[in-house]
């Protein structure tokens, strides 16, 4: 970042080849559509490139990248909120493994659904914690470095997230079973 910082266009493709994969799975858990995560990960890109001469290598640069990340992804969400919401053709899922049992494939593939839908009702800032957390790995420093809040905060909201994706899928089992 330091020689992108200086302008140097190679260092910042480097960057855009090693960190941009991430980025788009990320927005594709906010988005669920592929070409919006892939927008908001040009997004960042362009803002991380007009904002290089004011870099400064306090953190991680990975935390400053995912701080950009997920304000374009919190705009862009807000911003989509009051548009119907669209799903792409479906989220890509690598192809069974050919000795897989396909009952199992296919519960496998529910229970996957049912947990997007359950982490989809989060507010804002816990479903980002979640994703940085449990998804990207992040501690729990950078995480509230990203997010702007405490490391009790961060905690708090990963705890709220997990308990209320817990309680919704209880909800999804009871109106299972009453269904029966």
């Amino acid at each position: 970042m330091l020689r992108v910082k200086d302008g140097d266009e190679k260092a910042f493709a480097e960057l855009f080849n090693r960190h941009a994969p991430r980025l788009v799975a990320y927005g594709d858990r906010f988005f669920h559509n592929r070409a919006i995560a892939e927008e908001v990960a040009q997004e960042v890109f362009l803002r991380l490139w007009r904002a290089r001469k004011k870099y400064r290598p306090r953190a991680r640069f990975t935390t400053w990248l995912y701080t950009i990340a997920t304000r374009v992804c919190l705009n862009e969400l807000r911003r989509r909120r009051h548009r119907p919401r669209q799903r792409a053709g479906g989220e890509e899922v690598d192809p069974p493994d050919n000795h897989a049992d396909p009952g199992q494939v296919a519960q496998a593939r529910q229970v996957a659904e049912r947990l997007q839908a359950a982490a989809d009702a989060l507010p804002e800032r816990q479903r980002a914690a979640l994703w940085l957390v449990r998804l990207n790995g992040f501690s729990y420093r950078q995480v509230a470095d990203i997010l702007g809040m405490s490391q009790p905060a961060v905690k708090a909201a990963l705890f709220r997230a997990t308990e209320a994706i817990r309680q919704a899928l209880a909800r999804q089992d009871r109106r299972l079973e009453n269904e029966l």
